[in-house]
C-alpha cells in the first residue's frame, strides 16, 4: 500500500495522473488543461512551454486549481540550482525536477532550500531518462546498466535529502524495495496498451506502472494528441485507480 505523501505535495495523493502540457504556447496549454481538468491530479509544465512563456505559464495554469509539476530538470552548480529552487517556490509549484546526476552537493542544497522556503515544493530527482537504455549510458561513459544506475542515483539522492524521484516504470519496483514506501515515485514513459512508444525506450502501461509501485504517472502525447484528450485522460485515470 502506497502512503499518502502528505501536505508537501499540495493535495496530490496516490495514485495520481499528471498530464503533461507539452504544447507550443500558452493558449494551447490552457485549452488542454481545461479539457483534462476533471481527470488530471496535476499538470506538468516542461521545457517547451516554459521556454516559450516563462513563469507566466505557471501562473496561468495555476488557475486550473491543480498542483503544478515544473519539469525543468535542473542540472547546474549547487548555487545556481539552489537559487532556481527558491524562484520555483515563489511561483507556488508543487514538484520541481533536478537531475540526480548533478551530485550530492547540488541535491542537498536544492532539498534544503525547498525546506527553508516552506511553500510545499518537493524536489524530484530524475534518475535516468526514459529515452535512454544501456547502450546510451555506455556511450556517455556509464558502465552500469540502466536498472543498476537508476537505483544507485536514487540512493545517492535520498542520502542528500531528496524524497521524490523520476524513474521509468521498469525500475519503480526496485526503487520501492530499496527506498521504502515513504518516497514518491513519478514515472514518465507511460503508454496505454497499443500506443506508439515514440522516443521512449523503457515504457509500461498505466496499470503496469502503478502495480510496479509508482506513486504518479506522467502522460503526455497519448493524451495531447488524442482526438478527444478529455476522454483519453479519463480512461487512463480510471485504469490506474482500478
Amino acid at each position: 500500500m502506497l502512503r499518502d505523501p502528505g501536505p508537501n505535495l499540495h493535495a496530490l495523493t496516490t495514485p495520481s495522473l499528471i498530464v503533461a502540457l507539452d504544447t507550443e504556447g500558452l493558449d494551447q496549454a490552457r485549452a488542454l488543461a481545461a479539457r483534462v481538468k476533471d481527470s488530471a491530479d496535476a499538470l506538468k509544465i516542461g521545457l517547451e512551454l516554459f521556454v516559450a512563456e516563462g513563469p507566466a505559464a505557471v501562473r496561468a495554469i495555476a488557475r486550473e486549481e491543480r498542483p503544478i509539476f515544473l519539469d525543468l530538470k535542473l542540472h547546474d552548480i549547487p548555487e545556481t540550482v539552489e537559487r532556481a529552487v527558491a524562484r520555483a517556490c515563489a511561483l507556488g509549484v508543487s514538484l520541481l525536477t533536478v537531475h540526480a546526476s548533478g551530485g550530492p552537493a547540488m541535491l542537498e542544497r536544492a532539498a534544503a532550500r525547498a525546506d527553508k522556503e516552506a511553500t510545499g515544493l518537493r524536489v524530484v530527482a530524475v534518475t535516468v531518462l526514459t529515452s535512454l537504455d544501456a547502450s546510451d549510458l555506455a556511450a556517455i561513459g556509464v558502465a552500469r546498466g540502466e536498472h543498476e544506475h537508476v537505483v544507485a542515483l536514487a540512493k545517492m539522492a535520498r542520502a542528500a535529502g531528496v524524497s521524490a524521484f523520476v524513474c521509468s516504470p521498469r525500475e519503480a519496483r526496485a526503487l520501492r524495495d530499496a527506498l521504502g514506501d515513504d518516497v514518491f515515485l513519478v514515472t514518465p514513459g507511460v503508454r496505454p496498451a497499443g500506443a506508439d512508444a515514440g522516443d521512449q525506450k523503457r515504457t509500461d502501461t498505466p496499470e503496469g506502472a502503478i502495480a510496479a509501485g509508482a506513486s504518479a504517472i506522467v502522460v503526455g502525447r497519448p493524451i495531447r494528441d488524442a482526438a478527444d484528450p478529455g476522454a483519453a485522460a479519463q480512461a487512463i485515470a480510471t485504469a490506474i485507480r482500478r
